[in-house]
């Protein structure tokens, strides 16, 4: 149950990278969360994904269909697929090897 979330885009900024998706996680007000300040809904429970990674992310803000992501580290190839990868499941209930 639940689908992927298609990744239209994604811009890297030094040490921003910029997800632009086909969903909405958010309304019209935006939400920033730090790994000490993580509340509950959509926008918590992707945020507290991504910082399980363990990539050093510090800051995540999400606006509607828009996951922006900081870490100081900067990004490289595989630090950006794995966010981009937790970001494309976050709505999948479960593998897809279990349908």
């Amino acid at each position: 149950m639940g689908q992927n979330v298609q990744i239209k885009d994604t811009v890297t900024l030094v040490d921003v990278l910029v997800i632009d998706t086909d969903r909405s996680f958010t309304g019209q007000d935006g939400q920033t969360i730090t790994p000490g300040s993580v509340g509950g809904g959509v926008p918590g429970r992707l945020a507290e994904k991504l910082f399980g990674l363990g990539l050093g992310i510090d800051h995540v803000f999400v606006l509607q269909n828009t996951v922006s992501v900081r870490r100081k580290a900067g990004w490289d190839e595989d630090s950006a697929g794995a966010v981009t990868d937790v970001t494309g499941s976050f709505l999948r209930f479960y593998d897809e090897e279990e349908e």
